[in-house]
């Protein structure tokens, strides 16, 4: 399955071509703002390489506080529904990747060089209850302006973990610009099960930019109780992103979870080097694939999730494929 991921973006694109969807659009209900946080580390499984961290803060003002430019732009984008209910957002994450071993000052060849991303994004979005369009605009900076290496070495002070000595062989400073569009389908499925809700999602996108420029597309399975009005776990990109707003239904809802998503890469900063020099860059792969699983609880305002992540080889050189975790907190006001 994972050696021929574009199996899976084939698939997704047919489904989505012919149409189908079950059931009928029903009113999008009122959303509250919600904040949110993404913390992504590979020490959930002993690791301590490549992917090795990432946090995200995001804000997604409620519905009714969606601002007269976020309203034209969304009419502005012909592909977006016009019927639909329209939220914005804004988010700060920080990500860090490094090679496998960290204590080596002067890492072999072919191993994945040291870098950092520290960047903002505006996010659009419009949903009509079968349907969520997303655009999100990215904007940072690659290298030493990121802090990572800063950030990585004070927390494994903090731990007592191993000293990163490598960090003189990060890439440069470099900015860093993305535009991501991602379309989800809600509930292609939607039935019960063993006296449970069960569902599937396809989503599919595209990303350009210097930092990544991809394609993707895949399915989430959701399977539980009371579930609320999302679209899986947030998760930060590239990955199945889910929603960081939600609707809760009253009392306690949970459900467990399955994803799957495939990616054509045309461009990954973190693997390739930087733009305009020279420098520290291994070989990439150009298909690479993501399987996920994890659990959500959702009681009132609070959802928590935690998410298991495996991603395949992203480089020639790469002995073996990635673990890594996820776990996210949203609040609703």
């Amino acid at each position: 399955m994972w050696k021929n991921p574009y199996l899976l973006l084939l698939a997704s694109t047919l489904a989505a071509s012919s149409g189908v969807v079950a059931g009928t659009a029903a009113p999008v209900p009122e959303r509250g703002s919600t904040l949110s946080v993404v913390y992504e580390n590979d020490t959930f499984y002993n690791r301590d390489s490549h992917y090795t961290n990432g946090v995200r803060l995001s804000w997604i003002p409620g519905s009714a506080e969606t601002p007269q430019w976020a309203l034209d732009l969304a009419g502005a984008i012909p592909w977006f529904p016009r019927d639909g209910q329209v939220l914005h957002g804004y988010s700060f994450g920080q990500n860090m990747y490094t090679p496998r071993d960290i204590t080596l000052e002067n890492p072999p060849d072919g191993e994945r060089p040291y870098a950092g991303w520290l960047y903002g994004s505006v996010g659009l979005g419009v949903e009509t209850g079968l349907q969520l369009d997303q655009v999100v605009l990215t904007v940072g900076v690659v290298g030493p302006a990121s802090l990572a290496e800063q950030t990585q070495k004070a927390v494994h002070r903090l731990v007592n973990s191993d000293d990163p000595k490598g960090w003189d062989h990060q890439l440069r400073n470099e900015p860093g610009l993305i535009l991501a569009w991602q379309r989800n389908w809600r509930a292609l499925v939607d039935t019960t099960l063993v006296g449970n809700e069960f569902d599937i999602t396809p989503h599919m996108g595209a990303t350009v930019g210097n930092i990544h420029t991809y394609g993707n597309a895949g399915l989430t399975l959701r399977y539980g109780d009371n579930l609320p009005l999302d679209y899986g776990p947030p998760r930060i990109q590239p990955g199945l992103t889910g929603t960081n707003s939600f609707v809760p239904r009253p009392g306690i809802g949970w459900y467990v979870f399955a994803g799957v998503e495939g990616r054509a890469v045309a461009r990954n900063i973190f693997l390739d080097g930087n733009s305009f020099h020279n420098g520290y860059s291994v070989e990439k792969k150009h298909w690479v694939g993501d399987l996920q699983f994890g659990a959500v609880l959702v009681w009132h305002n609070v959802r928590l999730s935690y998410t298991h992540v495996i991603r395949t080889r992203e480089f020639d050189t790469q002995y073996e494929s990635d673990d890594f975790g996820s776990l996210a907190i949203s609040l609703q006001f």
